[in-house]
Order: C-alpha cells, then structure tokens, then sequence
C-alpha cells in the first residue's frame, strides 16, 4: 500500500534535496514536477510511487535565498496561476507590484528588493539598520534608493521621500507591533502591505524553547493574531496570510501576512480559519492549531522590552531598542544574510 505525506518530505526522503527549506525553495521556484506536472506547494500531498523530478529550470539570479519568501507570497496573494490562493482571502483583489513605488523594511543584501524590482516595482526605498549589506547591483540600480543606519522604528514619509504604495517588511530582534506604526506612516492610506511574522520575536521569552525555536503551533497562531490585531488598529486590514515556504536558520516557521490599509478587519472567526489553513499548509503541517481561541487570546505586550543602547550613526538602531532573546536563531547579521537575504 503507497504511503502518502507531504511534497516536502518526500523530496528529502527521496534524497532529491537535503532538507525540508531546500524542497521549499524547488517547489516554490517551480522546479519540482509530480506525476509530470508542476506543483507549487510544499504541502501538496503524494504517495511514495508517484514519480516526482526536480527540473534545473532557469537560474534567476537573485541576491539570496530569501527572495522565495516574497515570491511566494506574491504568488499566494497575486492568485496567479504559479501558486496557491492565500489562507483568508476572499477574492475582492490581489496584490501586484508594477508601477509602484515601494519600501523595503530591512533589506539587508536585498532579496526582497531584487523581487520587487523584477516584478516592475517603479521604485524601492531599500532601509536597513546595517550598513555596506546591500548587492551592488541593487545599491547601484537607479530605481533604487538606500537608507543605512536607520532604525525603521523611527522612520518617516520625509525621510523616504514621501509616501509609498507597497510596503514588504522582514525584521529580526524586534516585534512587528512596535514597527508597524511607522510603518503605516510612510505609506499611503489604501497601501498594500506583505509583512514577515516571525512567532520568536512575538510570543516573548517564556514562550520560547530549546535553541530559541517556537515550535508549538498555537504560539504561531496568536503570532500571526497578536499582529493582526495591532494592524487592524492602525486601520490595517487582513487580507490573507500564507506560511513561508523557508523555515529561518534555526528552523522556526515565518509566516507572510497581508494587509491592505483602509480595509475592514476580518472577522475573527474567518482569521482563526485563515491562520489555521495556513499553518497546516506550511512548514508546521501536521501540527495544525488546535486550541481554542481562549488559548490563541492576543498578547498585550510586545516581545521587545529590551533598555536602549548606544546605536551607530544619528539614527538609533532597531537593536537599540529590541536585544535578541536568549537562544534565539543567531546574531542579528548572521540570521539576516542566511534566512532573507
């Protein structure tokens, strides 16, 4: 009798990849072939018989690693034909790039960048506490404008030359909740937002385990709420939210949540639907949330409590105002090049 599991695993169990965030990258990249036919979710389930090959495809290029992330969210929020419909959303619209002017919250080397500008963005205001991390191809593009030693905590329209159409965030040390509403005031009022959930920078200390990994499902969930909540009151609306096919280095699940501003809240009984969809579709399948919504109750303060120091440059640093946890995936440099960029 065939034995039948995830997309994902298979592939590692077949040796075709070496790991879980590899098959993600194939599948998401629109390598893997089952029965003959592309796939494009990790979750997808077949049976041990089934023939499955990795094609080469054409190399794209890109900085790092960490543009699938964004691609899979575009290809998840744009319903194109490469890839699934986002948990939650209903069909009212989808998410496009082209001709928009956009930022890029912690860009790092620039994976999320060097996306945006393939998909036509007119132009992206790339902004990174770090200094010198950029791809010079992406620092020296003229659609691109750079901003070093900038803490986007504190960030203005001004400063980035007024406001913008599209805002994509991957931050690290530091919650979404404390970020967004600056965020939210470098961008236009019906702006698009596709933010980067990362549950071990939301639940806190005390919920975190061995290694710094988040690993029980219910923590992503209230993750993926605490910040959805926080969003809907800066009139943020949900529109959708997707697993990240790429664990981080540790192997903690992200999760890619989008916003439209001026949007009505989703009724909580469709997000609990919509995180729950999108956790059993990701990474973290087969520990799909369970608890009841008592359990997934939003957190009251945000995982970043940290008591500022000294940053560098006259802006201060995100790690000025957010340390890293005790365990968690790596120093701040390290886990941006290796899990994003």
């Amino acid at each position: 009798m065939a034995r039948r599991t995830r997309l994902d695993r298979e592939l590692v169990r077949r040796g075709l990849v070496r790991s879980r965030e590899q098959a993600g990258e194939a599948i998401v990249g629109g390598r893997v072939r089952v029965a003959g036919r592309p796939a494009t979710k990790p979750a997808t389930v077949v049976d041990d018989m089934t023939p499955i090959v990795i094609v080469a495809g054409d190399d794209p290029g890109y900085v790092s690693r960490g543009a699938h992330k964004l691609l899979a969210a575009l290809s998840a929020f744009g319903g194109n034909a490469a890839g699934q419909q986002a948990a939650g959303d209903g069909g009212a619209g989808r998410l496009w790039v082209a001709g928009r002017r956009c930022l890029d919250a912690g860009a790092s080397t620039g994976g999320f960048t060097d996306v945006l500008l393939r998909h036509d963005a007119a132009e992206v205001v790339a902004v990174d506490v770090g200094y010198g991390q950029l791809a010079w191809r992406l620092r020296t593009d003229p659609r691109v404008t750079v901003l070093e030693r900038t803490n986007v905590r504190f960030l203005t329209a001004e400063a980035i030359g007024g406001p913008v159409d599209m805002v994509v965030a991957d931050l690290s040390f530091i919650s979404l909740r404390l970020v967004l509403p600056a965020l939210r005031a470098c961008a236009r009022p019906a702006a698009d937002f596709v933010v980067l959930v990362k549950p071990q920078f939301e639940v806190g200390r005390a919920d975190l385990g061995p290694g710094g990994v988040v690993r029980d499902v219910a923590l992503h969930a209230r993750a993926v709420r605490d910040v959805a909540q926080a969003a809907a009151e800066l009139s943020l609306g949900v529109r959708g939210v997707v697993a990240s096919p790429l664990p981080g280095p540790a192997g903690n699940v992200e999760y890619l949540l989008w916003l439209v501003g001026n949007a009505p809240p989703m009724p909580p009984p469709r997000l609990t639907e919509a995180i729950a969809a999108a956790i059993a579709a990701g990474p973290a399948g087969g520990r799909a949330a369970s608890a009841p919504d008592a359990d997934l109750a939003p957190n009251t303060a945000p995982a970043s409590n940290a008591a500022p120091v000294s940053g560098t440059g006259s802006v201060p640093t995100v790690d000025s105002v957010s340390t890293a946890y005790p365990g968690s995936d790596s120093e701040p440099s390290t886990e941006r090049d290796e899990g994003r960029r």
